[in-house]
C-alpha cells in the first residue's frame, strides 16, 4: 500500500499547489491513501467548511489538523460531521471533532491519529506518548499512522522511537520547514517534518518583508500571507501489504520553476 503524507498546506497557494500537484503524484506512485495536515489552509490560519469540502474534492482522504484548529469559529459549524478531519487529541478544547479516525482501504483498516508535541506549544493538556499509548490500546486497525506537530525535533524523533514496531508512520508537521531525515525504524517510516505547502518566497508562509520587520523592530505585525508560486512538500511511504510495516519513505518536494 503506498500511502502519500503531504505538509502543512498554508493559504491559496498551498491549496494551489495541492489541486496541481495531487493528481500527478497519485498516478506517478499508485497512490492507495492520502493524509495532510490543513490547519493553515484557510489564509494561513485554521480551517473552514468550504475549504474542507475543496480539499476533500481534490482526494484528500484525511486531513490532520495542528494548533491553529480552532481559528475560524466556522470550524464549530461542521466540526462533528467532518469525518475526513482530524484534531489533536491533547489540546483543549478536547471535547468537539475527534482525534482519530479509521478508514478502509484494500480491506485493511487504516487509524490515522493527530496529536500535538508539548514543547513551546499552547494549550496542550496531555502527553502525547500517553495519548498514543491510549489510541494503540483502544483502536482497533491494521495499520496506525500518525501526525505529530510540534515544534522540537527532538520531542518528534523521540515520539518516534517511543512507538517504532507498533505504528506503520509518525510524521511531523507544524515548523513548515522539510526535515532531511526520512527513516525506516523497526518498520516505522518516519520524518521529523514534512515541510509545507505555501508560499516558496516565504518565512513559513509569510511575508518576507514583515516578519524582517518583525525580528529586526519588534513591531508587532498581521502575519501577512506572502504572495507567489508555491512549494509542494510530503512524503511517500510504502507499505507491506503482509506485515502492516512500513517497507519504504521517500521525500517529496517540487519547487517552483527557475526557484
Amino acid at each position: 500500500m503506498n500511502i502519500l503524507f503531504i505538509g502543512d498546506i498554508v493559504g491559496s497557494a498551498g491549496r494551489e499547489a495541492v489541486e496541481r500537484y495531487l493528481p500527478v503524484l497519485k498516478e506517478q506512485y499508485a497512490v492507495d491513501f492520502v493524509v495532510a495536515n490543513a490547519e493553515n489552509s484557510a489564509h494561513g490560519k485554521g480551517i473552514t467548511k468550504k475549504i474542507y469540502h475543496q480539499l476533500c474534492e481534490m482526494g484528500i482522504d484525511v486531513m490532520t489538523m495542528g494548533n491553529h484548529t480552532f481559528s475560524k469559529d466556522n470550524i464549530y459549524t461542521f466540526i462533528e460531521e467532518a469525518d475526513r478531519l482530524v484534531r489533536p487529541m491533547n489540546m483543549e478544547p478536547l471535547e468537539p471533532g475527534r482525534s482519530t479516525v479509521v478508514k478502509t482501504v484494500k480491506e485493511k483498516r487504516i487509524a490515522v491519529t493527530n496529536l500535538c508535541g508539548e514543547v513551546w506549544m499552547n494549550n496542550v493538556v496531555d502527553s502525547p506518548f500517553s495519548c498514543m499509548e491510549e489510541v494503540l490500546e483502544e483502536i482497533d486497525a491494521d495499520i496506525y499512522l500518525v501526525d505529530i506537530h510540534g515544534e522540537t525535533t527532538s520531542e518528534k524523533i523521540a515520539f518516534t522511537y517511543c512507538f517504532a514496531g507498533r505504528v506503520a508512520a509518525v510524521v511531523g508537521t507544524h515548523t513548515h520547514v522539510q526535515t532531511a531525515d526520512e527513516r525506516i525504524i523497526d518498520g516505522t517510516a518516519a520524518i521529523t517534518d514534512l515541510g509545507m505547502c505555501g508560499p516558496y518566497t516565504s518565512v513559513i508562509g509569510r511575508d518576507v518583508d514583515e516578519i524582517i520587520t518583525r525580528f529586526t523592530t519588534n513591531e508587532k505585525t498581521r502575519f501577512t500571507m506572502a504572495q507567489g508560486s508555491a512549494v509542494f512538500c510530503g512524503a511517500l511511504v510504502s507499505i507491506d501489504d503482509f506485515s502492516n510495516k512500513a517497507v519504504s519513505i521517500e521525500r517529496i518536494q517540487i519547487r517552483p520553476e527557475n526557484e
